[in-house]
Protein backbone atom coordinates (compact mmCIF):
# COMPACT_ATOMS: atom_id res chain seq x y z
CA UNK A 1 0.00 0.00 0.00
CA UNK A 2 1.40 3.38 -1.04
CA UNK A 3 1.72 5.96 1.74
CA UNK A 4 -0.02 9.33 1.59
CA UNK A 5 2.06 12.42 0.90
CA UNK A 6 1.78 16.20 1.00
CA UNK A 7 3.39 17.31 -2.25
CA UNK A 8 0.79 19.97 -3.09
CA UNK A 9 -2.55 20.80 -1.51
CA UNK A 10 -4.18 19.20 -4.56
CA UNK A 11 -3.11 15.91 -2.90
CA UNK A 12 -5.50 16.46 -0.01
CA UNK A 13 -9.27 16.64 0.20
CA UNK A 14 -11.06 19.53 1.85
CA UNK A 15 -11.92 17.21 4.75
CA UNK A 16 -8.27 16.30 5.34
CA UNK A 17 -7.20 19.94 5.19
CA UNK A 18 -9.94 20.85 7.69
CA UNK A 19 -8.85 18.03 9.98
CA UNK A 20 -5.27 19.29 9.96
CA UNK A 21 -6.39 22.85 10.65
CA UNK A 22 -8.55 21.75 13.58
CA UNK A 23 -5.75 19.61 14.98
CA UNK A 24 -3.42 22.62 14.66
CA UNK A 25 -5.70 24.56 17.00
CA UNK A 26 -5.33 21.85 19.63
CA UNK A 27 -1.58 21.52 19.16
CA UNK A 28 -1.08 25.25 19.60
CA UNK A 29 -3.21 25.31 22.74
CA UNK A 30 -1.45 22.40 24.44
CA UNK A 31 1.98 23.82 23.65
CA UNK A 32 1.02 27.07 25.36
CA UNK A 33 0.16 24.94 28.42
CA UNK A 34 3.32 22.82 28.04
CA UNK A 35 1.05 19.80 27.92
CA UNK A 36 2.05 18.15 24.65
CA UNK A 37 1.55 14.43 24.18
CA UNK A 38 4.46 12.61 22.59
CA UNK A 39 2.53 11.44 19.55
CA UNK A 40 5.75 11.15 17.52
CA UNK A 41 7.63 9.16 20.15
CA UNK A 42 9.87 6.61 18.45
CA UNK A 43 9.46 8.31 15.05
CA UNK A 44 12.36 9.72 13.07
CA UNK A 45 11.85 12.35 10.37
CA UNK A 46 14.48 13.08 7.70
CA UNK A 47 14.77 16.75 6.71
CA UNK A 48 16.54 17.22 3.37
CA UNK A 49 17.57 20.71 2.33
CA UNK A 50 18.77 21.57 -1.15
CA UNK A 51 17.67 25.17 -0.51
CA UNK A 52 18.69 27.33 2.43
CA UNK A 53 16.17 27.43 5.26
CA UNK A 54 15.40 29.16 8.54
CA UNK A 55 11.68 28.78 9.31
CA UNK A 56 11.22 25.42 7.59
CA UNK A 57 14.14 23.81 9.36
CA UNK A 58 13.50 25.21 12.83
CA UNK A 59 9.73 24.73 12.72
CA UNK A 60 10.06 21.08 11.70
CA UNK A 61 12.92 20.30 14.09
CA UNK A 62 11.25 22.00 17.05
CA UNK A 63 7.82 20.66 16.15
CA UNK A 64 8.99 17.05 15.94
CA UNK A 65 10.99 17.37 19.18
CA UNK A 66 7.99 18.85 21.00
CA UNK A 67 6.00 15.73 20.10
CA UNK A 68 8.75 13.38 21.23
CA UNK A 69 10.22 12.49 17.86
CA UNK A 70 13.67 12.96 16.40
CA UNK A 71 15.02 14.43 13.19
CA UNK A 72 17.95 13.78 10.89
CA UNK A 73 18.96 16.90 8.96
CA UNK A 74 20.67 16.44 5.60
CA UNK A 75 22.08 19.21 3.44
CA UNK A 76 22.59 18.27 -0.21
CA UNK A 77 26.37 18.60 0.28
CA UNK A 78 26.17 15.97 3.03
CA UNK A 79 24.58 13.30 0.83
CA UNK A 80 25.39 11.26 -2.23
CA UNK A 81 22.64 13.16 -4.07
CA UNK A 82 25.17 15.91 -4.70
CA UNK A 83 27.44 13.33 -6.36
CA UNK A 84 24.82 12.01 -8.72
CA UNK A 85 23.19 9.14 -6.81
CA UNK A 86 19.85 8.34 -8.46
CA UNK A 87 16.96 9.84 -6.51
CA UNK A 88 15.09 6.54 -6.46
CA UNK A 89 18.04 4.79 -4.81
CA UNK A 90 18.41 7.44 -2.13
CA UNK A 91 14.65 7.43 -1.50
CA UNK A 92 14.46 3.66 -1.08
CA UNK A 93 17.35 3.66 1.39
CA UNK A 94 16.09 6.62 3.42
CA UNK A 95 12.63 5.09 3.60
CA UNK A 96 14.10 2.09 5.42
CA UNK A 97 15.73 4.32 8.05
CA UNK A 98 13.08 6.93 8.81
CA UNK A 99 9.32 7.23 9.20
CA UNK A 100 8.79 10.29 6.99
CA UNK A 101 10.78 12.62 4.75
CA UNK A 102 10.53 16.40 4.46
CA UNK A 103 12.31 17.92 1.48
CA UNK A 104 13.04 21.52 0.50
CA UNK A 105 14.32 21.59 -3.06
CA UNK A 106 14.07 23.33 -6.42
CA UNK A 107 12.25 21.14 -8.97
CA UNK A 108 8.89 19.60 -8.13
CA UNK A 109 10.00 16.57 -10.14
CA UNK A 110 12.69 15.89 -7.52
CA UNK A 111 10.29 15.54 -4.61
CA UNK A 112 7.78 13.65 -6.79
CA UNK A 113 10.50 11.10 -7.57
CA UNK A 114 11.42 10.78 -3.89
CA UNK A 115 7.76 10.18 -3.02
CA UNK A 116 7.36 7.48 -5.68
CA UNK A 117 10.13 5.35 -4.20
CA UNK A 118 10.51 6.19 -0.48
CA UNK A 119 7.75 3.95 0.87
CA UNK A 120 7.10 6.48 3.66
CA UNK A 121 5.16 9.78 3.71
CA UNK A 122 6.90 12.70 2.01
CA UNK A 123 6.15 16.35 2.78
CA UNK A 124 7.00 19.23 0.48
CA UNK A 125 8.89 21.77 2.59
CA UNK A 126 9.10 24.01 -0.51
CA UNK A 127 9.72 23.58 -4.22
CA UNK A 128 9.74 26.12 -7.02
CA UNK A 129 6.20 24.98 -7.86
CA UNK A 130 4.48 24.70 -4.49
CA UNK A 131 4.71 25.67 -0.81
CA UNK A 132 1.82 23.76 0.82
CA UNK A 133 3.00 23.94 4.46
CA UNK A 134 3.21 27.71 4.29
CA UNK A 135 -0.26 28.10 2.84
CA UNK A 136 -1.72 25.74 5.46
CA UNK A 137 -0.18 28.09 8.04
CA UNK A 138 -1.67 31.09 6.24
CA UNK A 139 -5.15 29.58 6.28
CA UNK A 140 -4.78 28.58 9.94
CA UNK A 141 -3.66 32.12 10.84
CA UNK A 142 -6.75 33.64 9.22
CA UNK A 143 -9.00 30.95 10.71
CA UNK A 144 -7.79 31.90 14.21
CA UNK A 145 -9.06 35.45 13.73
CA UNK A 146 -12.08 35.15 11.44
CA UNK A 147 -14.74 32.54 12.14
CA UNK A 148 -16.11 33.16 8.62
CA UNK A 149 -12.71 32.60 6.98
CA UNK A 150 -14.13 30.47 4.18
CA UNK A 151 -16.40 33.27 2.99
CA UNK A 152 -13.77 36.02 3.00
CA UNK A 153 -12.25 37.68 -0.05
CA UNK A 154 -8.57 36.72 -0.26
CA UNK A 155 -6.01 38.43 -2.48
CA UNK A 156 -2.40 37.83 -3.36
CA UNK A 157 -0.21 40.56 -4.86
CA UNK A 158 3.14 39.79 -6.46
CA UNK A 159 5.02 37.07 -8.30
CA UNK A 160 3.12 34.05 -9.59
CA UNK A 161 5.50 31.81 -7.67
CA UNK A 162 5.12 28.77 -5.40
CA UNK A 163 3.12 30.81 -2.89
CA UNK A 164 0.67 31.91 -5.57
CA UNK A 165 0.38 28.34 -6.82
CA UNK A 166 -0.34 26.94 -3.35
CA UNK A 167 -2.93 29.65 -2.72
CA UNK A 168 -4.60 28.47 -5.91
CA UNK A 169 -4.49 24.92 -4.52
CA UNK A 170 -6.11 26.06 -1.27
CA UNK A 171 -8.71 28.10 -3.13
CA UNK A 172 -9.64 25.11 -5.27
CA UNK A 173 -9.82 22.63 -2.39
CA UNK A 174 -11.60 24.89 0.10
CA UNK A 175 -13.68 27.08 -2.23
CA UNK A 176 -11.97 30.31 -1.17
CA UNK A 177 -12.65 33.43 -3.21
CA UNK A 178 -9.18 34.40 -4.39
CA UNK A 179 -7.88 37.21 -6.61
CA UNK A 180 -4.22 37.18 -7.64
CA UNK A 181 -2.52 40.26 -9.07
CA UNK A 182 0.60 39.40 -11.07
CA UNK A 183 2.38 41.28 -13.87
CA UNK A 184 2.31 39.92 -17.40
CA UNK A 185 5.03 37.32 -17.71
CA UNK A 186 4.88 36.44 -14.00
CA UNK A 187 1.56 34.60 -13.81
CA UNK A 188 1.07 31.46 -11.69
CA UNK A 189 1.58 27.99 -13.19
CA UNK A 190 -0.74 27.44 -16.16
CA UNK A 191 -1.53 23.88 -15.06
CA UNK A 192 -2.65 25.14 -11.65
CA UNK A 193 -4.92 27.74 -13.20
CA UNK A 194 -6.41 25.17 -15.56
CA UNK A 195 -7.02 22.67 -12.77
CA UNK A 196 -8.67 25.35 -10.64
CA UNK A 197 -10.86 26.31 -13.58
CA UNK A 198 -11.96 22.70 -14.03
CA UNK A 199 -12.86 22.60 -10.32
CA UNK A 200 -14.96 25.77 -10.78
CA UNK A 201 -12.84 27.64 -8.26
CA UNK A 202 -13.90 31.24 -7.41
CA UNK A 203 -10.52 32.53 -8.54
CA UNK A 204 -9.27 35.18 -10.91
CA UNK A 205 -5.91 36.59 -12.02
CA UNK A 206 -5.53 40.29 -12.79
CA UNK A 207 -2.62 42.61 -13.53
CA UNK A 208 -3.78 45.58 -11.45
CA UNK A 209 -2.96 45.18 -7.73
CA UNK A 210 -5.61 47.78 -6.89
CA UNK A 211 -8.30 45.53 -8.37
CA UNK A 212 -7.11 42.64 -6.21
CA UNK A 213 -6.88 44.70 -3.03
CA UNK A 214 -10.24 46.45 -3.36
CA UNK A 215 -12.58 45.04 -0.72
CA UNK A 216 -10.15 42.30 0.30
CA UNK A 217 -10.34 40.72 3.76
CA UNK A 218 -6.92 39.07 3.46
CA UNK A 219 -3.91 40.56 1.66
CA UNK A 220 -0.94 38.28 1.00
CA UNK A 221 2.39 39.02 -0.65
CA UNK A 222 5.83 37.49 -1.11
CA UNK A 223 9.28 38.52 -2.31
CA UNK A 224 9.65 39.54 -5.94
CA UNK A 225 12.91 37.62 -6.36
CA UNK A 226 13.11 34.11 -4.92
CA UNK A 227 16.16 31.92 -4.32
CA UNK A 228 17.82 31.02 -7.60
CA UNK A 229 16.49 34.11 -9.37
CA UNK A 230 19.05 36.62 -8.14
CA UNK A 231 20.25 37.41 -11.67
CA UNK A 232 16.73 38.60 -12.48
CA UNK A 233 16.56 41.08 -9.59
CA UNK A 234 16.80 44.26 -11.64
CA UNK A 235 14.28 43.12 -14.24
CA UNK A 236 11.88 41.95 -11.55
CA UNK A 237 12.06 45.21 -9.60
CA UNK A 238 11.07 47.00 -12.78
CA UNK A 239 8.26 44.55 -13.59
CA UNK A 240 6.82 44.72 -10.06
CA UNK A 241 6.92 48.50 -9.65
CA UNK A 242 3.49 49.41 -8.30
CA UNK A 243 2.93 46.01 -6.68
CA UNK A 244 4.10 46.99 -3.20
CA UNK A 245 1.69 46.32 -0.35
CA UNK A 246 1.77 49.70 1.36
CA UNK A 247 -0.56 52.02 3.24
CA UNK A 248 -2.09 53.43 0.05
CA UNK A 249 -2.91 49.98 -1.29
CA UNK A 250 -4.31 48.86 2.06
CA UNK A 251 -6.78 51.75 1.98
CA UNK A 252 -8.56 49.82 -0.78
CA UNK A 253 -8.93 46.71 1.37
CA UNK A 254 -11.42 46.37 4.19
CA UNK A 255 -10.46 48.28 7.36
CA UNK A 256 -10.07 45.05 9.31
CA UNK A 257 -8.13 43.24 6.54
CA UNK A 258 -5.27 40.99 7.61
CA UNK A 259 -1.81 41.18 6.02
CA UNK A 260 0.32 38.07 5.55
CA UNK A 261 3.86 37.47 4.24
CA UNK A 262 5.69 34.14 4.39
CA UNK A 263 9.06 35.78 5.19
CA UNK A 264 11.82 36.66 4.74
CA UNK A 265 10.55 40.08 3.68
CA UNK A 266 12.36 42.68 1.62
CA UNK A 267 11.05 45.74 3.43
CA UNK A 268 10.56 48.61 1.06
CA UNK A 269 10.13 46.31 -1.94
CA UNK A 270 7.09 44.01 -1.93
CA UNK A 271 5.85 45.36 1.42
CA UNK A 272 6.42 48.61 3.29
CA UNK A 273 7.85 48.74 6.80
CA UNK A 274 4.71 50.56 7.92
CA UNK A 275 2.40 47.75 6.85
CA UNK A 276 4.65 44.87 7.92
CA UNK A 277 4.92 46.30 11.43
CA UNK A 278 1.38 47.69 11.50
CA UNK A 279 -1.73 46.56 13.39
CA UNK A 280 -3.14 44.61 10.44
CA UNK A 281 -0.03 42.45 10.08
CA UNK A 282 -0.18 38.89 11.41
CA UNK A 283 3.12 37.94 9.80
CA UNK A 284 4.89 36.68 12.91
CA UNK A 285 1.89 34.70 14.15
CA UNK A 286 1.80 33.22 10.66
CA UNK A 287 5.46 32.19 10.99
CA UNK A 288 4.79 30.55 14.37
CA UNK A 289 1.84 28.65 12.96
CA UNK A 290 4.07 26.81 10.51
CA UNK A 291 5.07 24.54 13.39
CA UNK A 292 1.54 23.53 14.36
CA UNK A 293 0.24 22.76 10.89
CA UNK A 294 3.35 20.72 10.17
CA UNK A 295 2.96 18.78 13.41
CA UNK A 296 -0.65 18.09 12.48
CA UNK A 297 0.33 17.06 8.95
CA UNK A 298 2.89 14.60 10.29
CA UNK A 299 0.36 13.12 12.72
CA UNK A 300 -2.19 12.67 9.95
CA UNK A 301 0.27 11.14 7.49
CA UNK A 302 1.72 8.79 10.12
CA UNK A 303 -1.66 7.86 11.57
CA UNK A 304 -0.86 9.00 15.10
CA UNK A 305 -2.32 11.62 17.41
CA UNK A 306 -5.94 12.15 18.28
Amino acid sequence: MQPSHLLTLFDWSADRIQAVLQRSVKLKAVRRLRAQRHTLSGRTIALIFEKASTRTRVSFEAGVANLGGSTVVLQSRDTQLGRGEPLKDAARVLGRYVDAIVMRTFAQATIDEIARHAGVPVINGLTDLSHPCQVLADVFTVMERRHNWRSLRWCYIGDGNNMANSLIEASAQLGLEMVLACPDGYRPAAEHLERAKQMRTPLSVVTDPRVAARGADVVITDVWTSMGQEEETQARQKAFAGYQVNADLMKLARPEALVLHCLPAHRGEEISEEVLEGPQSVVFDEAENRMYVQQAALEVLLGVGE
